[in-house]
């Protein structure tokens, strides 16, 4: 056989023992999953089971777990060694009495960005939390299969991110039954950190997230949709490209630009607020580099060149990043989730705000309406102002950053009136540790405008309903 990497995307489709029977519907696919979700129920928060009286269950369940992972593990040959990794380490956590579970070798040895070809599933089985779903560390597994479609492929040549994974949810035990859209290697259970070498995103549950909430937002705000936004909200397979295309621009950015070293400054308490400006501008250089490509591809067309048929859906998807950035930070990020540090909502705010001030975006006669064709340039301008910011705080010490930061968000959101921030910190705070000033960051620094709480209250149904959403829900 040769190996998974030498294999084109059609000889992977007719691997007969890949499409025989739906992976699915297996009866060694539903004791899985049966199984983990029968264990979970004996699973403390940290993962491990501490009543002995659970133990004899427990045992039974690991068994049919690892007896249904060596059945379908034929189907997965380049996911062999891991599974096979995974089946020591379900036997080892079981045979030393259900401790903290332990399974960092099968998570070194899952390599899934290895194997980024179209249309290839794997079998993912941890004891893990999800992010934006349960904090507990239970066994959960997946079937996954890869979004990675040609245009992809050449554009990571050029925007080149080796660590991300595009995945469609096939079939999941109850932690994705949640908001979870991510599966990143360190919500696994293990005794130590490892250098991670990929970090995976479920477009297909952002996608149908997205084009739900749209629907009705659009609705709600009488917005009329252009004609290439509009599309989206009827095909799930081209809003998951247009996913795909935003968050491999979106996930390499994070560690690229000038940079007041690590702008998340891991393990560090800071405000809130700090990671909505890194989330946006992430999120606002996936929207700027898409304008450039969508100015430089369509210069060639109106040069008579003829694009490839990459090239073309490049360009396609280019123009969908842009609505999708601003409607998903909008409609959804803005609304969704508690007022408790929400750096996600004030991202959505402060772009709304943004262009409203900017008087790009109108909310007149109880109307959303967009001048499109100075949308870009007001929405680029906004990033440039965040990357003047981090350029700056180079040269500044981590608590003038963090009052410049807020500096460039209060200017056009406007703080809680009880703010001490906004009031000016006294000087015994801003004399002292960062902690100070970090402790005096309200919950809800900055609340929704007269125009989000009224939004919210009549999406609030829609944006609860997507909870667990899958590809065919939306």
């Amino acid at each position: 056989m040769p190996s998974i990497t030498a294999l084109t995307t059609q000889e992977i489709v007719g691997e007969p023992e890949v499409v025989e029977d739906a992976i699915e519907s297996s009866t060694a696919w539903q004791s899985l999953k049966q199984a983990a979700t029968a264990l979970q129920s004996l699973q403390i928060q940290d993962g491990s089971i501490p009543d002995a009286a659970h133990h004899p269950a427990a045992h039974e369940h690991v068994s049919a777990i690892t007896s249904a992972i060596a059945t379908l593990a034929p189907s997965f040959e380049h996911d062999a060694a891991y599974l096979a990794a995974s089946i020591v380490d379900f036997d080892r956590w079981a045979r030393e009495g259900f401790g903290v579970p332990d399974f960092l070798d099968s998570l070194n040895a899952f390599q899934p960005q290895q194997h980024r070809i179209d249309g290839l599933q794997h079998l993912v089985v941890f004891p893990m939390y999800t992010q934006n779903g349960s904090r507990n560390r239970f066994v959960e597994a997946l079937l996954v299969e890869v979004i990675w479609p040609e245009f992809i492929a050449q554009l990571e040549t050029e925007y080149t991110n080796r660590l991300f994974v595009s995945l469609r949810l096939i079939d999941f035990t109850p932690g994705y039954d949640t908001n979870s859209a991510v599966l990143f290697p360190e919500t696994v259970a293990m005794r130590e950190i490892p250098t991670f070498t990929w970090g995976a995103i479920f477009q297909d549950r952002e996608a149908a997230r997205y084009r739900r909430v749209v629907r009705a937002a659009a609705e709600i705000t009488k917005l009329d949709l252009p004609a290439d936004a509009a599309r989206m909200l009827d095909d799930q397979q081209l809003t998951e490209r247009t996913f795909v295309m935003w968050d491999i621009i979106h996930d390499r950015t994070h560690m690229r630009g000038d940079l007041p070293f690590d702008p998340f400054m891991i393990k560090q308490r800071m405000p809130y607020f700090l990671y909505s400006l890194e989330e946006l501008r992430c999120d606002l250089t996936a929207f700027r580099e898409c304008v450039a490509i969508t100015q430089r591809l369509r210069a060639r067309v109106e040069a008579g060149e003829e694009l490839d048929a990459a090239e073309a859906e490049t360009l396609e998807q280019a123009v969908l990043v842009q609505y999708a950035v601003i409607f998903d930070r909008i409609f959804r990020f803005a609304i969704t989730g508690t007022r408790v540090r929400n750096y996600d909502a004030v991202g959505g705010q402060l772009l709304f705000a943004w262009l409203h001030q900017r008087d790009v975006l109108h909310w007149t006669d109880t109307a959303l309406t967009f001048d499109w064709a100075e949308i870009p340039a007001a929405v680029v301008a906004l990033g440039d102002a965040i990357d003047e910011l981090y350029w700056k705080s180079i040269d500044r010490p981590k608590v003038a950053h963090w009052l410049a930061a807020y500096e460039l968000v209060s200017t056009t959101l406007t703080p809680h009136p009880a703010s001490a921030w906004a009031r000016g910190l006294p000087i015994d705070v801003l004399a002292g540790a960062p902690k100070g000033y970090t402790d005096q960051v309200l919950d809800d620094e900055f609340p929704l405008s007269m125009f989000f709480e009224a939004l919210e209250k009549k999406m609030r149904p829609v944006i609860e309903s997507t909870e667990g959403i899958r590809a065919s829900d939306a």
